[in-house]
């Protein structure tokens, strides 16, 4: 019986910067193999990716993750090395500790504790773990989704371990997520001589007025699930090196997280519109990469938040904020909540979760399987 804190070192252990994998899929196979999943290793591109599944029958519960990491940055500032995994003070230390190696940890010995308590229990549990969430996940989550939607292998229910958790473990329990939409617009103009503006044609201040309309313009005031959605400047850049030269263009770029009162779609339309009003000759690029979503299934979402609060003393708040997940490809498949650890230290030096928190988490996750598997 695998220790939950000792699983989470060897996975904090393998540098898997996305999209290097560097033995993390082969620590969850090695974990799982001898408890009887059947394990396949799915990969796409240069990302691994591992499902395993054990029973074949409903209800059919799948954990979803994934064991790609963030850069650590400047190794100096960690007070220890991010992939030499340390317990300090009652903290587990290293990339990947929040987000979200530690909760992969947790379920995965939830599973082996319920396997050992219920070798013969009707229905099915998998995991669903991918090496590329953190950069441009298209090569891990929605692909496999894809494989499992071909073959007809779709889950009653399913628990993203996302740190959901502002502040303490029961804060938040989510139920979906906004969607995400970024754009890069770039104004054209005549280049000139900044002592004879009247013969260039100077597209700052026409960046300005239209940017000074996006960002005052209001998208909505919110829904029950959703909070208003938001737009933020990010960029401005004419690349002029010089004081005494008008530009013959400037680029902003900016990024929307919406939610269901929009789509990718919608919003391109009235970005277009705003652009075409400025009076100038226009690029727009747009990469709409996620479409909000709501769980289809409060109901499951409201026995998880039981359980939670059952673990924790704290009922969690259905929640929809922050930014995007996997989540949102397997909402195609099932009813999907997230519920993980705490996010305060996720991508951070020192990034770290409470050991305390971790085993509560495997507790969470341990009474999960109970409910959905014996009813």
């Amino acid at each position: 019986m695998k220790d939950v804190i000792e699983l989470a070192k060897e996975l904090i252990a393998c540098a898997s910067v996305t999209p290097i994998d560097d033995g993390a899929m082969a620590v969850v196979e090695k974990f799982l193999g001898p408890l009887g999943f059947k394990i396949e290793r799915m990969r796409f591109g240069a990302v691994e990716n591992l499902y395993a599944r054990i029973g074949t029958a409903s209800p059919h519960l799948c954990f979803a993750g994934h064991t790609d990491v963030v850069p650590p940055g400047d190794e100096t500032m960690w007070k220890s090395p991010p992939f030499a995994p340390e317990v300090r003070d009652g903290r587990l230390y290293g990339r990947g500790a929040s987000d979200m190696k530690g909760a992969i940890a947790a379920f995965l010995c939830a599973g082996q504790d319920f396997l050992k308590d219920n070798p013969k229990f009707k229905g099915s549990l998998s995991y669903l773990i991918t090496g590329d969430e953190e950069a441009a996940a298209i090569d891990g989550t929605v692909k496999m989704v894809g494989v499992l939607k071909e073959r007809k292998e779709i889950p009653d229910y399913c628990v993203v371990g996302e740190p959901s958790n502002p502040e303490k473990l029961g804060d938040l329990v989510k139920i979906g997520r906004r969607g995400s939409f970024s754009a890069a617009i770039t104004l054209f103009g005549t280049q000139g001589h900044s002592a004879y503006p009247q013969i260039a044609d100077n597209p700052v201040p026409k960046m300005v007025e239209l940017l000074r309309k996006l960002d005052r313009h209001v998208l909505d005031k919110g829904t029950k699930h959703f909070q208003p959605s938001q737009l933020v400047l990010t960029s401005i850049d004419t690349g002029n090196r010089a004081e005494n030269v008008i530009p013959a263009r400037i680029t902003a770029k900016l990024n929307i997280r919406f939610n269901d009162q929009h789509s990718g779609k919608s919003l391109s339309e009235w970005m277009n519109e705003m652009c075409k009003e400025c009076g100038a000759r226009y690029e727009l690029s747009i990469h709409a990469n996620a479409e909000p979503f709501l769980t289809k299934d409060h109901a499951f979402a409201d026995r998880v938040c039981r359980i939670v609060k059952a673990v924790t003393g704290r009922l969690p708040e259905k929640s929809t904020t922050g930014g995007t997940s996997d989540a949102r490809f397997i909402k195609d498949l099932c009813p999907v909540v997230e519920c993980g650890g705490i996010n305060a230290t996720a991508h951070k030096v020192d990034e770290n979760m409470e050991v305390e928190d971790l085993r509560k988490l495997q507790t969470i996750y341990r009474q999960i399987l109970d409910d959905v598997l014996k009813g």
